[in-house]
């Protein structure tokens, strides 16, 4: 595989990578291997001070940081100083918790035969995280903020059109104090990726992308016994009840579908609506998507980022023609995107047949399927009817109703009013093809780490 920038709006490779050899591989799997033995005996506490330098220099230099994201995978500038901010925040969740959320846990035993027992948790070693292009430096944070914090170290394999925000990651780390070694990027190829995983000083991996993907790292990692974690694709389900504030709920809808492009795993891509509203939501939502502005995303005017690639572009826009010919009707809405840059046209597919498999498909871009629900039963069959399990969310007017609706729909999470939210305080990740394992909290620190029993049984016994 190749590693190069290119800019998604002019279409100009601007840097190239050469991917890495075996020796350096190799090198580098040792060198984290032997930081790791300092490194797991660091107190909490410089860790922490790691962690916090790590957000103050994101912060620091959020323009230049947010600036390469624009540049390599063209996130529209607000929302790339936005998922800035968002890392520093996560670096500073587990400066300030990693400590509490690891500390030994007294067992309340039944029986004093059984001893003093005490639950700890170690860290594992080396580990590799494959990351993905759509969110450069969250995507990263949210795995080695809290692995880090917890002892372990980090071998980087990022997607390949993001290769200067991989370095940047790693520089920021080094530049944050972190011992060298402890979080190293590399360019390696998809075999060599296997080799990683396969090889004895690692210790889990931890994998965020297509289903595709997730299966090869997911086999790889069971073949060598090594723990896993996945988050995949989704197919998020936003339903609206007829009671719903349609003025809120349309604006939810248009940004909860195309920020970022469309191009986020837990974007509203599934709009069940309620039969009684179906029509004035559709009008209203077709609106409101024709309002966005398509352009270069370095224009603090655009609010509809290109696509990342000029292949993923071309990817969506077969994915529209081949549900059309399966059944669907696809409706063009807005003025006519630049022919300069991977622009898709804003696309809201109807008339979705149960039989049409397009209705289980993700379409990673600014494509809308509209469901029209006969009632709030039928809301949630629709939801359910899906092989992704990622997000979700509810709209109502009474959100005690809207919690209990949540609960009927299988997934990883779901939000009442709103389409989603991403917070380092809450957990993330899926069940079905989206994934399992979970990030972020206590929940994401404590997947790779080693729940190790101490049972102290000092009693007399006659054996």
């Amino acid at each position: 595989m190749s590693y190069e920038t290119t800019n998604p709006y002019t279409g100009e490779v601007l840097k190239t990578f050469p991917t890495a050899t075996d020796a350096e591989i190799t090198r580098a799997i040792e060198d984290a291997d032997k930081a790791f033995q300092s490194w797991k005996e660091t107190s909490f506490e410089k860790r922490a001070t790691v962690m916090r330098k790590a957000a103050e220099l994101l912060r620091k230099d959020v323009d230049a940081f947010a600036k390469l994201l624009t540049l390599e995978m063209g996130k529209v500038t607000a929302e790339a100083k936005a998922e800035v901010e968002l890392s520093a925040a996560i670096f500073e969740y587990y400066a300030d918790h990693a400590e509490e959320q690891l500390k030994p846990e007294k067992l309340p035993v039944a029986d004093l035969a059984e001893g003093d027992a005490v639950l700890v948790h170690e860290p594992l070693g080396v580990l590799l995280a494959v990351e993905p292009w759509n969110f450069p430096y969250y995507q990263v944070a949210r795995i080695i903020a809290p692995q880090l914090s917890a002892g372990n170290t980090i071998l980087l394999k990022h997607a390949g059109i993001v290769p200067q925000s991989a370095q940047a990651c790693e520089k920021l780390m080094l530049d944050a104090g972190l011992p060298k070694g402890a979080f190293t990027n590399l360019f390696p190829t998809h075999e060599q990726v296997e080799a990683i995983i396969a090889h004895p000083l690692v210790r889990g991996v931890a994998l965020t992308g297509s289903e595709g993907a997730g299966a090869v790292v997911a086999a790889a990692a069971g073949k060598a016994l090594k723990k896993s974690t996945l988050e995949l694709g989704g197919a998020d389900a936003f339903v609206v009840l007829a009671d719903a504030d349609l003025d809120k709920t349309v604006e939810w809808a248009v940004f909860g579908r195309h920020w970022n492009g469309g191009q986020v795993c837990v974007s509203s891509k599934r709009m069940i609506i309620a039969d009684e509203i179906y029509d004035e939501f559709l009008e209203r939502y077709t609106k409101g998507v024709a309002a966005l502005k398509a352009g270069d995303p370095f224009d603090p005017n655009t609010t509809l980022a290109p696509l990342s690639s000029q292949s993923a572009a071309e990817d969506v826009k077969k994915r529209i023609r081949d549900a059309v010919e399966l059944g669907a009707k696809a409706t063009e809405v807005g003025p006519k995107v630049p022919d300069q840059g991977n622009f898709v046209q804003p696309t809201i597919l109807t008339e979705m047949s149960k039989d049409n498999p397009a209705r289980k498909w993700e379409f990673f871009g600014p494509v809308s399927m509209l469901f029209r629900a006969k009632d709030e039963e039928d809301a949630v069959r629709i939801a359910n009817d899906s092989p992704f399990g990622l997000g979700g969310s509810v709209f109502t007017s009474n959100p005690q109703h809207g919690a209990e609706v949540a609960k009927k729909i299988s997934t990883g999470m779901v939000f009442v009013n709103h389409p989603t939210m991403v917070k380092a305080d809450l957990p993330f990740g899926g069940i079905r093809n989206s994934g399992y394992g979970r990030e972020l909290l206590g929940l994401g620190i404590k997947e790779f780490v080693n729940h190790k029993l101490i049972d102290v049984v000092d009693i007399d016994a006659e054996f």
